[in-house]
């Protein structure tokens, strides 16, 4: 089984670019599942309706998120419909939505950190309940951990390591060199990375992200044109077994459209 993991869609680039660039990799690397995070996807900050299903139109079969599903309101009550959107698994119960899909035999999570981001539920416990909630797991789980630290991301990597398919990180938009596969079979990578502008401060408008740091002042974050960067991971996985075969980047740049 190919599946293909995309980090974090940033505004109309990322999208445009997703449209362009992924029903050619779909047919180049024969896909079978292809992952996105699109928590970025509404002008850079959370996701809507429209923008979900122009990932989807394009070829996207599952969108993970993170903090960010929540800045836009009119998206909450998708979360719990037929659209294929998940919102981190580890937030307390009530919360709208799902932390997981499956999809045939493979099982999609989407579970978020908490070191410098948010005080939410334990990932490593919240992944341990999930799997627990199964007498016999899909034969492939493949794990979106949405956050921060990397030495966080890491860990879980190592603490999933044999009983997932797959672990990626996203969040930070910035591609990670390390795409392995750990020793009890589960490939992993820090962060997938982003698509969209290349021309940014991790997706967004320099100007608008330097006021920030120099006068330290609440201001809006545009997300410029230019060429876009598109960051993925293919990952191969054995369907019988559940245990990772490859893992390699794949990682293509598009001219901005007109």
């Amino acid at each position: 089984m190919r599946i293909l993991l995309i980090g974090d869609i940033i505004g109309k680039p990322g999208r445009s670019a997703v449209q362009r660039l992924l029903p050619g990799l779909r047919r180049e690397y024969r896909l079978d599942l292809v992952v996105a995070n699109g928590e970025n996807s509404a002008a850079g900050f959370g996701i809507t309706e429209e923008t979900a299903q122009d990932l989807l139109d394009g070829g996207v079969d599952v969108i993970t998120s993170g903090g960010h599903i929540w800045d836009r309101k009119e998206v909450i009550p998708h979360l719990d419909g037929p659209l294929p959107i998940l919102r981190p698994l580890n937030y307390p119960p009530g919360v709208p939505g799902n932390g997981h899909k499956q999809i045939g035999d493979v099982l999609v999570v989407n579970v978020m950190g908490r070191v410098f981001v948010k005080e939410l539920d334990c990932p490593f416990r919240a992944m341990d309940s999930l799997l627990d909630q199964f007498s016999r797991p899909p034969p492939v789980v493949v794990v979106d951990f949405h956050a921060e630290a990397t030495s966080e991301k890491e860990a879980l990597g190592w603490y999933l390591d044999g009983r997932v398919s797959v672990v990626v990180g996203t969040h930070t938009h910035v591609p990670t060199a390390d795409a392995r596969i750990l020793p009890k079979g589960t490939a992993y990578v820090t962060d997938l990375g982003k698509v969209g502008p290349i021309n940014s401060i991790i997706g967004n408008t320099p100007e608008d992200v330097l006021e920030r740091f120099l006068y330290q002042t609440p201001n809006r974050l545009g997300v410029p044109g230019g060429p876009v960067s598109f960051n993925s991971v293919l990952v191969e996985v054995d369907q019988e077994s559940g245990r990772a075969t490859g893992i390699q980047r794949v990682d293509r740049t598009v001219e901005a459209d007109g």
